[in-house]
This record gives C-alpha cells, sequence and structure tokens, in this order.
C-alpha cells in the first residue's frame, strides 16, 4: 500500500523550509514533494500497541495475543512470533537495544503486568519481573541504555510505583514511596502506546499521567531517584482523560500529547509543551484528527518534528506542536522514527506502515 497525502508540494516547501531542508526541495518542475506511507506485510492479525526503532534497518513492535515482531531490513521482511505461555498477554510496550535484544512489557492488573527479556532475537525469552502487588498496573517501561531502565504503574496507596534496574533488568527494585509526590485519587497511566514514560540523557525521565482529575507529568533528573510532580493544561477531569505520550527534544523541550480516550469524535486541548523541563506547560495545537492521540515519536534529524497517531488517523508537526497536518485518517496505536525517511506506525490487525516524510 502506498498513500500520498494531500499536502501537496507546496505545503512540503514551507514544511522543509521551516526546519531548514528547503534546499531538499526540488524546483517547480520537478516533481511533487509528498511523505509516502507504504503498507507492510506483519505476518500477524494481532493489534499492535508498541514500536522501538534502533536505526533505519532495525525495528522491534509488540501487541495483544503475546505478539511481537521484528524487521532487520528495513520492515522489507517481518519476523513475528508469540511469546511462550504469554498468549493471553498485551504486551503494550516494547524497548529494543539492538538487533537481538529487546524487553516487552505486558499491561494489566497484578501478575498480568510482567516484564520479558530476549537476548537471542526473540528465539526465547526470560521472564525477569511479574508484579505481585493485585491492586497495580503497570502501563510503559523505558531504558536510558543497554543497562538502566525503569517502568511504572498506576497509584497503589496513593503514590505510583516505579521500580528501577541498573543490570539490564535482572534484578528490578522499587523506588521507595516516600520519593515520589502523592498521587491524586485514581491516578495513574495510560497504557496506549509505551510511550507515558520517556527517558532521556543522564538520568532524566518523565512520566505523564491522567485519570485522577489533572493531566501531571512526573520529572526526575537522577535516574529515578527523587521525583516532582507538574501540572499541565492537557485535557483531563475524568477517568478517560490525561496525558498518553510523552517527548523531549532536549533536557528543556518537550509535549506532552494525550485526550479524553473515551471520546473519539470530538476535538480538545490534547497536546502541551514545555521549555523548562516540564515544570511548566502551555496549550499547544490540536492534530487534524479527532479523539485522542495514542502515541507520538519525535522525527530525529529534524529539530520539532513530531508525529502523533491515534484511533482517527496521523497527523505531523514541524514547529514543535504549533501546527499539524494530516498524514493518514487510518488508525493507529504507536510511532516510531529512525530518520526522517524511517519511520513506522502500528495499529489494529497487525497493521504496519512505513513513513517518508520527504
Amino acid at each position: 500500500m502506498k498513500k500520498n497525502s494531500d499536502m501537496g508540494k507546496h505545503g512540503w516547501r514551507a514544511l522543509l523550509a521551516a526546519v531548514g531542508l528547503s534546499a531538499c526541495v526540488p524546483g517547480d518542475d520537478g516533481p511533487p514533494l509528498d511523505p509516502q506511507l507504504m503498507g507492510q506485510t506483519s505476518g500477524t492479525r494481532a493489534l499492535l500497541q508498541a514500536v522501538s526503532v534502533v536505526d533505519a534497518l532495525t525495528v522491534w513492535v509488540s501487541g495483544h495475543e503475546g505478539t511481537f515482531a521484528r524487521t532487520v531490513d528495513g520492515g522489507e521482511t517481518w519476523q513475528p512470533g508469540v511469546v511462550p505461555g504469554a498468549a493471553a498477554l498485551q504486551f503494550r510496550d516494547v524497548h529494543a537495544v539492538d538487533t537481538r535484544t529487546a524487553y516487552l512489557l505486558s499491561a494489566g492488573p497484578g501478575e498480568v503486568s510482567r516484564i520479558y527479556k530476549t537476548t537471542d532475537a526473540g528465539q526465547t525469552w526470560e521472564l525477569q519481573f511479574q508484579n505481585e502487588d493485585p491492586d497495580a498496573f503497570f502501563d510503559c517501561l523505558d531504558f536510558w541504555d543497554g543497562q538502566r531502565g525503569m517502568a511504572f504503574s498506576d497509584a497503589v496507596d496513593g503514590r505510583l510505583v516505579v521500580i528501577r534496574t541498573e543490570n539490564g533488568g535482572a534484578s528490578w527494585d522499587r523506588v521507595p514511596a516516600i520519593q515520589l509526590p502523592e498521587a491524586r485519587n485514581g491516578e495513574g497511566g495510560f497504557a496506549a502506546s509505551g510511550t507515558c514514560l520517556v527517558t532521556y540523557g543522564s538520568g532524566y525521565a518523565w512520566i505523564g499521567t491522567g485519570a485522577g482529575g489533572a493531566a501531571r507529568v512526573f520529572r526526575t533528573t537522577d535516574w529515578g531517584l527523587t521525583w516532582s510532580v507538574h501540572q499541565t493544561p492537557v485535557v483531563s477531569g475524568t477517568g478517560t482523560s490525561g496525558i498518553t505520550s510523552l517527548g523531549f527534544w532536549n533536557e528543556a523541550r518537550g509535549i506532552a500529547l494525550g485526550g479524553e480516550l473515551a471520546e473519539l469524535a470530538g476535538f480538545t486541548d490534547n497536546v502541551a509543551t514545555t521549555a523548562d523541563g516540564g515544570e511548566t506547560w502551555t496549550v499547544a495545537g490540536r492534530p487534524t484528527f479527532a479523539g485522542a492521540i495514542y502515541g507520538s515519536s519525535l522525527v530525529s534529524d529534524l529539530p520539532g518534528v513530531v508525529v502523533a497517531v491515534g484511533p482517527r488517523g496521523a497527523s505531523v508537526s514541524v514547529d514543535h506542536g504549533a501546527m499539524w497536518t494530516a498524514l493518514d485518517s487510518s488508525s493507529y496505536w504507536a510511532t516510531g522514527f529512525a530518520a526522517p525517511d524511517a519511520g513506522w506506525m502500528v495499529g489494529p490487525e497487525g497493521r504496519i506502515v512505513k513513513v517518508r516524510l520527504y
């Protein structure tokens, strides 16, 4: 499948000029410069909810029915699989280290929340963590590198549950609850795309929450040992609204996305940006599609460019979320980019679409 957007040559000329790529734009007599969306064969019909892009060739995805898939040739071929004994699990997050090493997080109540790791390209999987608290529900995980990472759960007894590893998952230790700010009643994350927790640089990380009457961002600068919390203007107030996805271009500039997950047709203030590391937030523009944003990805090599996806479509912004242009109207849960010409979006029925922005 190959789809061309209706943005047109002049719209994309303005887009690329805005990010300093005007030299890449052909002249008026040249061919139109349109984004390309190319359907790929995943080999599964499971709902895919997460993407982890290692580089332009190596990508891992994960989803329901214990499913994962991997490509090492840019999506020309995909190798799907099911983790043994995990066919009933929903792998709503995946983090890939390289072609052979990846982590999967299954989301759900109690012991359904688990972390698996492979070091042999998915041939075998080690169960590294299984939640024992019946009130916990893990949503997302992320890593700073191949050894240091974390995962988090909705609030239990008034605090988020955050676990850390410093040895590649050989052990996972809970951050003492007192080190986390108090949670609101019902507050937690949305396990939509595996991007409600993001890490950056040396020890920075952010968690986006909702469902507790406010859309908030928890922030750490010391590898998850201590945390602060900050409110955002992303729509909130119900048990199904708040932040689903985060992205940070550097330690200071970031974006929070989400919405009202129970409303498929409406438009809300579902994007906010920060310029001070997440301490203060400002309402940004709304993507072109209705309903909530489920996932997002910053685009490497294009400062300020971010792609957002949801059940009602996909949009791209080139100015840190101020303005948006439509990419597609199909349903997607997650997206990830290695480069402007190497991005992927995934969704229902095993959908994998490769994206070239120019």
